[in-house]
């Protein structure tokens, strides 16, 4: 990765947490107007270990480390090394079959381990080896007592066989029976049920939502590997155009490295409506670099004035709150409810950013030359390999499209629409926008 070396230890292990921006003296934050944003270039902006030499120059510091930590004898060490090898074998996708075989080989003992531990190791089965660690991770299911982890190794259940549904349902009711009302808990058991056609469209892409504030819709697949696309609507329900009339829209990654569903923390982004409360620079994390994200925030993250910009009257967060801005046909879709019930789960800081990790690392993949993050929404930078300047970034075309009237606030709309293949401009004739 492009970060100092210095850092580098404490961001690998870390690189799993979240699009996090680590905490820091008030006063401190880079926040961005929406002048501001209007008068940015790309060559604004400059990352130096961006740069090719630093950059593999720290690769390999971290490919040795990584080895190190797998290469060590099992035992208490090697158990407490497994979650940063693992999260570095995912970034890096190197060691992968090491990194499997250790993992099959502690997954066993993961009902002792504290549970920021089990989390690291049944996300990497799902991620790496899902199919490897189905009878373990079968097993494992009584053993679990916390929702979130038990809905991880269900979900790698699942992914190895979906047939293994016959098995997680009867341990499911139980826990149901005990937390009725826990989001995790609700969206594994809505992931059981046959998925209902979704509503048309057209009638969310038209929604008023709030009128008079800007939305970014992104449109992505259910099967998040393959690439979305971000478009923008003005605050005067118009969709933006290019000057040769074409939709304008960027591709879009909204994939997690765990590739887990959205309620799931570190999972992919999940689908549904958010709010968007200016830009910043994620000056403290370096996986993003300084071009202005877009904050996103979930119902739950941001209380529900600040959700809806200060125009509707609501002293606390409901279910039918965050249905009143959607469209009737819209309202009981449960799907697009993930990330009402994301915001219950604790998932916050889900930002719209662009990003420094070298995308070679992802070659050959079907979201290349995207790259995975811990549940944000990326899109795709180009850095000046020898001075590290910024190249292009649809990252700062979509904040200034987002930002082009003046206003700094608005919505984000995350939806899976139905297909395979990523998304592409062709193709949006067909959603009528």
């Amino acid at each position: 990765m492009r970060i100092p070396h210095r850092l580098a230890p404490l961001l690998l292990a870390a690189l799993l947490g979240a699009c996090t921006i680590t905490p820091k003296p008030a006063g401190t934050d880079i926040r961005h107007s929406a002048a501001q944003l209007q008068a940015y270039q790309p060559a604004d902006f400059h990352w130096p270990d961006t740069r090719a030499e630093g950059e593999a120059a720290l690769r390999s510091s971290e490919l040795a480390r990584l080895r190190e930590r797998l290469a060590l004898p099992i035992g208490p060490a090697s158990d407490a090394e497994l979650p940063a090898a693992l999260a570095a074998a995912m970034l890096f996708r190197a060691e992968l079959e090491t990194a499997r075989a250790r993992l099959r080989e502690a997954l066993p003992r993961a009902a002792a381990m504290e549970v920021n531990a089990q989390r690291a190791l049944l996300s990497a089965a799902h991620a790496l080896d899902a199919a490897g660690n189905a009878a373990t991770l079968k097993a494992l299911l009584p053993e679990l007592r916390t929702p979130r982890e038990f809905a991880i190794a269900s979900y790698a259940l699942l992914r190895a066989d979906a047939g293994h549904a016959a098995a997680i349902q009867p341990e499911l009711q139980k826990r149901l029976a005990q937390e009725p009302d826990e989001p995790r808990l609700l969206a594994l058991a809505q992931r059981l049920q046959p998925v209902p056609p979704s509503p048309p469209l057209a009638e969310l892409l038209n929604a008023p939502l709030l009128a008079g504030y800007p939305v970014v819709f992104s449109l992505q697949r259910a099967d998040r590997s393959q690439r979305g696309i971000a478009l923008v609507r003005a605050a005067n329900g118009r969709f933006l155009r290019e000057l040769d009339g074409r939709l304008f829209a960027v591709p879009q990654l909204a994939m997690a490295l765990s590739e887990l569903p959205g309620t799931i923390s570190l999972g992919n982004t999940p689908q549904g409506l958010y709010t968007v409360l200016g830009s910043g620079t994620a000056a403290s994390n370096p996986w993003i670099g300084p071009t202005p994200y877009l904050h996103a925030m979930l119902p739950i993250e941001a209380d529900a004035a600040t959700f809806f910009h200060g125009k509707l009257e609501a002293s606390h967060w409901s279910e039918p709150l965050y249905e009143q801005l959607l469209p009737p046909s819209w309202r009981g879709y449960v799907a697009f409810k993930e990330a009402w019930l994301a915001g219950r789960a604790g998932r916050s800081e889900i930002l719209m950013h662009g990003s420094t990790v070298n995308p070679a690392y992802y070659a050959g993949s079907r979201y290349f030359p995207g790259t995975p993050t811990a549940g944000c929404l990326m899109v795709d930078e180009r850095w000046d390999p020898v001075t590290g300047r910024l190249l292009a970034s649809d990252q700062l075309r979509l904040a200034k499209a987002f930002t082009r009237d003046g206003l700094e606030r608005g919505f984000l709309v995350v939806v899976e629409v139905a297909g395979e293949g990523a998304i592409e401009l062709s193709h949006l004739s067909t959603f009528a926008p």
